[in-house]
């Protein structure tokens, strides 16, 4: 595993080796130990599994409180902007956020820590997202802000009238609207 570092302290991009024959492939997408050596000292407790269609947009979201969530990703099949938003108080690189493409065929994944935003736009049909949390899920430590604050200044590579967005999260606040336990 290759980990590179983002311009958001904490954030890292994750490029796993694939080794592919006759047969096909085979990826190790977690190991403790390199996790560790990189700064990652969690542990997952939980993981999870979205099906999307192309143009659907999830997020912003976070999960604060006791169950504060830190959050690997990767695409299992198909394709996603993926993007995590800082909103660290006292982080150098509040409000910023950074985005990346993960795909079946990159082979890469996000580490996203406590204390960041996180949300995804489907590219393709069908698309497969993991994660694994940090966290047990909490409704009471849902947090979110809207996919399209403009002080947030993300550029989503779909049109806004193509995009599959829920009633909650169109309703969610802005950023400088919600109160922030981090």
């Amino acid at each position: 595993m290759n980990f590179i570092s983002t311009p958001i302290d904490g954030l890292l991009v994750i490029e796993h080796q694939v080794w592919e024959d006759s047969r096909g492939f085979f990826i190790e997408t977690y190991n403790e130990k390199p996790f560790r050596l990189n700064g990652v000292n969690e542990t997952f407790v939980q993981d999870n599994l979205s099906n999307s269609r192309r143009g659907v947009l999830r997020g912003m979201h976070a999960q604060s409180g006791p169950n504060a969530q830190g959050k690997l990703v990767r695409v299992l099949r198909g394709s996603v902007l993926d993007v995590a938003v800082d909103i660290r108080k006292d982080s150098a690189t509040y409000g910023q956020h950074f985005s990346i493409e993960l795909t079946e065929r990159n082979a890469r994944s996000l580490w996203i820590p406590k204390g960041f935003l996180h949300g995804f736009l489907a590219l393709e049909e069908n698309t497969l997202f993991a994660y694994k949390v940090t966290g047990f899920y909490d409704k009471d430590g849902e947090i979110g802000v809207r996919w399209d604050d403009p002080e947030l200044g993300i550029t989503w590579p779909i049109p806004e009238d193509q995009l599959i967005v829920s009633d909650k999260d169109r309703l969610l606040p802005l950023l400088h609207e919600i109160n922030n336990p981090f």
